[in-house]
């Protein structure tokens, strides 16, 4: 399992959990990784050094390497195994640009007739500013690349508008992230994600959430990487989610394999939902986090399994042969809660440390950025986003009770958490 964050920590969880599963090693990981009993963390193992990986899958024999984090993807880290004869799961790098090129991406949704909101892809800055000035406020400037969660802005004036194309394409404010923008139409509605496993054309339907990306209760602030989610999306509707498959994510499936670069992996479609209509905000290439933690802890088929039919081709569906592959969910809800460093999105102090974890009852604890004190070994902070504290229950206000006891058996005086996580769908239940 490659990757470091709570994503990567559920999803080695889950797989540790099948009767096939030997011997599991996570790179780099965490204190959670090195905490499970099950699994072997290997923290000297850089997911972006592709030599070192491929060395340590031979020496090991490595069956199987589940690639969690997109910037490995978009770097080519399934090419660089798949040449090497090692199986991977995960996109190609061609593939992986459906994340790593946000003008790719509306560029693909444009040729292939899927619903998205208008846009305009920039390099230079007074076009991009007379492009703005055409289309007036709120309108959405982008980082192309990727930018960690961060490289959205949602301008309400023409003014935040133009600070941020000289933020990207003249000051360098997201790297090379930045030096291609986009500029978006502004969507009203609701966000969701969905999430589906495609194998060039086919596609197997996985399961909706939706998170909370603003660092503030009622959803204010800044952009983070998410400060919480929960599964299902009352908003996602069963008649939605059908919309979705058949509008969004075939077509897209479609389109890459006619593109050349047909994409094997996980597909999120981050959606806006306005009364009952749906349009894609955009694709990543990966599981969300924090939403991965809430899929994985509903999901009842043994992954490891389905991942290796996916990999054999032996699901179903067009271009597959022998039993359709499904997952099935828990009808139980789930939410998960984000504890972050204080100061995150922006500066934040590390090596705080976390106390408390054994006291968590009812709740599973997913670590981010965390690592082992050498000296004593506690649990201390590395990351902005440290824990994901998650729960189920029969329905979102159960599951969001328990997860709030787990954090609040928890003692990180540097940390703080969201405390209405959930709460659209809560006040949906009323």
């Amino acid at each position: 399992m490659i990757g470091t964050g709570a994503r990567e920590h559920s999803l080695a969880w889950k797989l540790a959990q099948s009767s096939s599963c030997g011997s599991l090693y996570v790179a780099p990981g965490n204190a959670g990784t090195q905490l499970e009993l099950n699994m072997v963390t290997l923290p000297s193992l850089n997911p972006l050094d592709h030599k070192a990986i491929i060395s340590f899958c031979k020496e090991k024999s490595i069956d199987l390497v589940v690639v969690g984090p997109e910037q490995p993807l978009v770097e080519g880290l399934v090419d660089s195994l798949d040449s090497a004869g090692i199986s991977a799961f995960g996109p190609t790098a061609a593939a992986a640009r459906l994340e790593g090129s946000k003008a790719f991406m509306k560029d693909l949704c444009k040729k292939y007739n899927i619903d998205t909101a208008g846009y305009g892809v920039f390099t230079d800055a007074n076009k991009a500013k007379a492009f703005i000035k055409e289309h007036g406020a709120p309108i959405v400037v982008k980082a192309s690349g990727l930018a960690a969660g961060k490289g959205v802005i949602v301008a309400f004036s023409l003014e935040e508008a133009y600070e941020a194309v000289e933020d990207m394409l003249l000051k360098n404010a997201f790297g090379s992230a930045g030096a291609e923008v986009v500029i978006e139409e502004f969507l009203k509605g609701e966000e969701a994600s969905f999430f589906a496993f495609i194998d060039g054309e086919t596609v197997i339907p996985l399961a909706g959430a939706q998170d909370h990306k603003a660092v503030g209760e009622g959803d204010v602030g800044p952009n983070t990487g998410g400060m919480g989610s929960y599964s299902p999306a009352p908003v996602l509707t069963p008649a939605m989610e059908a919309a979705v498959i058949r509008d969004i994510i075939y077509p897209t499936a479609r389109g890459m394999a006619t593109e050349g670069c047909p994409f094997r992996g996980v597909l999120f479609a981050g959606l806006m939902i306005d009364g009952g209509t749906v349009k894609l905000l955009e694709h990543n290439v990966r599981f969300g986090d924090p939403e991965c933690q809430s899929l994985m802890v509903r999901l009842e088929t043994d992954l490891l399994d389905g991942l290796g039919q996916m990999l054999k081709g032996s699901h179903g569906g067009v271009g597959g042969s022998g039993r359709n592959l499904q997952f099935d969910w828990s009808t139980e809800a789930s939410l998960t809660v984000v504890l972050a460093a204080d100061g995150y999105p922006g500066a934040y102090q590390k090596g705080s440390v976390i106390e408390g974890l054994e006291n968590v009852q009812g709740a599973k604890v997913f670590h981010a950025g965390t690592a082992l004190r050498e000296s004593d070994g506690k649990v201390v902070s590395t990351g902005g986003r440290v824990l994901s504290v998650t729960a189920t229950g029969n329905d979102v206000l159960e599951a969001q009770k328990k997860a709030y006891r787990g954090v609040d058996a928890i003692s990180f005086p540097d940390g703080f958490c969201r405390r209405d996580i959930g709460w659209r769908a809560i006040d949906r239940m009323s």
